[in-house]
């Protein structure tokens, strides 16, 4: 097993628009769907049933249109009912066709005949969200923050979300650069976790698992090679999961911020499961296995 380093502080507890346009444009096939990094969060059409309502049942989520397209006018009313008439905006939903739709959205996307023009959440920043939680060494199960090292397929991302709020992570944490923005794609493999789950960028990385480090947390990096698997990991009561890109992995200044590493207990014809998948069995082993 991976020698266990302490955290670099003996500090514990404490850690230091504009409307969007109406205009229905199509995009081109083939292209990103969210904004330049380093450019201003865009407006972005949510598509599918479970990414759809959980947006309209946030309060804290600004939205500016929603689309209901053939049957699912009448298959969605009585859950779309109520929850537009809770939202504060007054949104409506205006009629569409599949077609329409299929010409808004990107090409493929399942859109169950419903897409909702939203902007991105207001997440806090890392110091605000370490001061919400509770002070460590309390009963229960532990805290973890998932983070990605560079993790950028949206697909990924959004299944990651998903696990991590079905499991009780606390938040995701990822860089500005080189990782998915809130899009259709992510939100639709997210499932609705957007809404209830905190999903941080942060400019640096490294300097971010530093913070986490300062607040208490033990670093554990999911890396193949470690000798010892994730049920052997102990990392108290405070864990930052870490996960690199598929094939790259860890990057050196991530891996040299990792307190531990450790492996999953794989053995089969296939050695290593995709990112997302080994986030979910991680986070499994973490939150619900544990007592």
């Amino acid at each position: 097993m991976t020698k266990r380093k302490p955290p670099k502080s003996s500090r514990r507890g404490k850690a230091p628009e504009g409307r969007p346009g109406h205009a229905l444009r199509r995009p081109r096939r083939g292209t990103h769907e969210g904004p330049a990094p380093g450019t201003a969060a865009a407006a972005a059409w949510f598509y599918g049933t479970h990414a759809v309502l959980e947006a309209l049942a946030n309060p804290r989520r600004r939205v500016a249109r929603l689309l209901v397209a053939g049957d699912s006018a009448a298959k969605e009313a009585p859950r779309l009912a109520p929850l537009l008439a809770k939202r504060p905006d007054g949104l409506r939903a205006e009629a569409a066709t599949r077609e329409a739709l299929a010409q808004l959205l990107p090409e493929g996307a399942v859109h169950q005949g419903l897409a909702l023009q939203v902007r991105p959440l207001d997440q806090p920043d890392l110091p605000a969200l370490l001061a919400e939680l509770p002070p460590p060494g309390g009963a229960g199960k532990p805290v973890v923050v998932v983070a990605l090292d560079q993790v950028t397929d949206p697909q990924n991302v959004g299944a990651i979300l998903r696990s991590a709020a079905a499991f009780g992570a606390t938040a995701v944490v990822a860089p500005q650069r080189h990782t998915a923005p809130e899009t259709g794609a992510l939100a639709k493999a997210a499932s609705g976790a957007l809404e209830h789950l905190a999903y941080l960028q942060v400019g640096n990385l490294a300097r971010a698992l530093d913070q986490l480090k300062e607040a208490g947390f033990w670093v554990l990096g999911l890396a193949a090679e470690s000798a010892a698997t994730i049920a052997e990991a102990d990392a108290g009561a405070r864990i930052v999961l870490v996960l690199g890109a598929e094939g790259s992995g860890l990057r050196r200044l991530t891996r040299e911020r990792c307190d531990l590493l450790a492996r999953l207990p794989t053995g089969g014809a296939i050695g290593q499961l995709n990112v997302s998948n080994a986030a979910a069995v991680a986070l499994y082993e973490l939150l619900a296995r544990r007592p």
